[in-house]
């Protein structure tokens, strides 16, 4: 299962957008002015996460809910709980920004493809994109501290 390049394409587009640009896409995606107070960064952040959760799906619905009453609360996000997470299974994407660029890793029932090589670790995997020695579940957020198991995800 590979990335649509048409998302690809889009996210690159969105990327290249100015402020103007980025609020008119904002205007035809959510219906309404963006608001004045976000900067560039940001508002380009959420706009890509509309898009990419428009093709992979949104937030599961327990989720959005505890997000929304932690807002609601004024809770600081050092303190939020974690959903329980199941174990990554084959076809998830591993999604993380290294540099600028974005890296997509697809699960595989053996192993891991990144950049049309499949690496028997996500190990190999982040050692290949970094250049330099990292644990590859906690590279993309699968493992909360170093050389700890996340309980979790059991990686």
């Amino acid at each position: 299962m590979e990335a649509d390049p048409r998302l690809a394409a889009d996210l690159e587009r969105l990327a290249a957008l100015d402020l103007a640009g980025l609020r008119r896409r904002w205007r035809r995606l959510v219906g309404s002015p963006a608001p004045a107070q976000l900067p560039r960064s940001l508002l380009h952040r959420i706009l890509a996460y509309r898009v990419q959760a428009a093709a992979f799906g949104d937030l599961d619905r327990d989720t959005a809910r505890e997000l929304r009453r932690m807002a609601e609360e004024g809770r600081d996000a050092e303190v939020m709980p974690l959903p329980e997470l199941r174990p990554v299974k084959p076809g998830t994407l591993l999604v993380r920004e290294w540099e600028g660029v974005l890296q997509r890793v697809m699960v595989l029932a053996e192993g891991y493809a990144w950049n049309g090589v499949t690496y028997p670790s996500l190990t190999g995997v982040a050692r290949a994109i970094t250049g330099s020695s990292w644990n590859g579940p906690r590279f993309f957020g699968l493992r909360t501290r170093r050389g700890s198991q996340d309980r979790r995800t059991g990686l």
